[in-house]
């Protein structure tokens, strides 16, 4: 399971730079740059909604990813050792990226 490091701050998933889903889909089907790719998970923290949902945070989620192109997707699931999300002023999933895409397929 990749180390998950997240900066999108907006997101109701992030507790201190860490995700507290458990685990996340990365979209960017067609991505060939990681300005393509995107954390289809993402949802907007509100207001109404300040404290981060979905229990505890983790270093280890685990990643489900449409990126085809990258040389970390293994049958859909991220091989790589660490990701990073990225995203800090995010207000909507096409916000954010998957920094640690890398074409290579």
């Amino acid at each position: 399971m990749p180390a998950l490091v997240c900066s999108a701050q907006n997101c109701i998933y992030n507790n201190a730079m860490y995700c507290s889903k458990g685990d996340i889909k990365i979209g960017g089907e067609d991505a060939t740059v990681c300005q393509d790719t995107r954390c289809e998970s993402f949802q907007e923290r509100k207001r109404e909604n300040v404290r981060s949902s979905m229990g505890m945070p983790s270093i280890d989620t685990d990643i489900k990813c449409e990126a085809c192109n990258c040389r970390y997707n293994e049958k859909c699931v991220c091989h790589a050792e660490h990701v990073d999300i990225s995203g800090a002023a995010a207000h909507r999933s096409g916000e954010t990226e998957c920094v640690t895409f890398e074409e290579g397929r």
